[in-house]
């Protein structure tokens, strides 16, 4: 689950209305926050292993822990062995049918010899009619014999598929056991402990991509035209006592709609006043923190 991380504090800085601002050039001004992810457990049980610790820096795929899977593990044996003994089952056709076969192929050597007979006059007709008769009958045992096999071939083939779908969910619940990081980022907040027992939904902790930050910023309707999507602008990093540091910044989204300054603006006046919602792309060195206050810069 990805979200934005808002703070309140920053909604409050909407334009720089004060004496530094004028002397930065400030457009406009808020927080720099970081897309977070909250990282859920995908299996219930026991933690038996959780490497996470709170400023900790994960790379993407890495795994930082699993859950007890011993039971999966003896359900997957279970049903292999389910597999190989509905298997095991399946009729071995060429064998169950050698003997019709070899009683046609006799059969059929018996026809040519009675072919040639009759040609000769040693014997009748009538004796060539019955051994047709009986060839007759052995094709159709044969055919038959072949449905009833091939039919309880299906049958086991089906079967074995139905339990090896059910081996395929359990491989699936074994892999969710495994703790996954999903993206390179920082340890915000740790919300589990190792020999703790889980479920499915439950949060693990929290992490953030801090190479790539966002600067919240809101600006007037007069400022909207000044702006669009993918223009280049210069983020300046609030240090305090420090003074400010310029960052190449993007605008990669600006709100389609307007909304009245937060509550957070000392005067009755400013609040009454419409802005409009502006995200800046900054690459991160490191320095800048979620939370910390910025501004930006149009480049004119």
């Amino acid at each position: 689950m990805k979200r934005l991380r808002n703070f309140s504090a920053g909604l409050g800085l909407i334009i720089l209305s004060t004496c530094s601002s004028n002397k930065t050039g400030i457009d406009a001004s808020g927080v720099f926050e970081a897309t977070e992810i909250i990282v859920s457990s995908e299996a219930s049980g026991k933690i038996l292993k959780f490497d996470v610790q709170e400023g900790q820096e994960i790379k993407d795929g890495e795994m930082v822990g699993y859950i007890d899977s011993v039971q999966l593990y003896l359900r997957k044996m279970q049903l292999a062995a389910n597999i190989k003994a509905v298997k095991s089952r399946r009729p071995d056709v060429g064998t169950q049918i050698a003997t019709i076969m070899e009683q046609i192929a006799t059969a059929e050597k018996e026809k040519e010899r009675i072919e040639s007979l009759l040609e000769a006059g040693a014997v009748n007709r009538k004796q060539l009619d019955d051994i047709k008769a009986q060839i007759a009958v052995l094709n159709r045992q044969l055919e038959a014999q072949k449905s009833t096999l091939n039919s309880t071939s299906r049958g086991i083939t089906e079967e074995s598929s139905a339990l090896e779908i059910q081996v395929a969910q359990v491989n699936d619940q074994l892999q969710k056991c495994r703790i996954i990081n999903p993206v390179d980022g920082t340890v915000l907040a740790k919300y589990a402990e190792q020999s703790e027992i889980t479920a499915p939904g439950k949060a693990l902790y929290k992490i953030a991509d801090t190479k790539n930050m966002f600067l919240r910023a809101y600006i007037t309707s007069g400022q909207l035209t000044d702006l669009k999507l993918g223009q280049k602008v210069t983020v300046l990093a609030d240090y305090g006592e420090k003074g400010y540091k310029e960052y190449d910044g993007t605008i990669s989204w600006i709100s389609s709609k307007s909304e009245f300054t937060p509550k957070t603006i000392q005067t009755r006046d400013e609040r009454a006043n419409l802005v409009y919602a502006v995200k800046i792309s900054v690459p991160n060195d490191g320095y800048i923190k979620i939370g910390m206050y910025g501004g930006f810069k149009v480049q004119r």
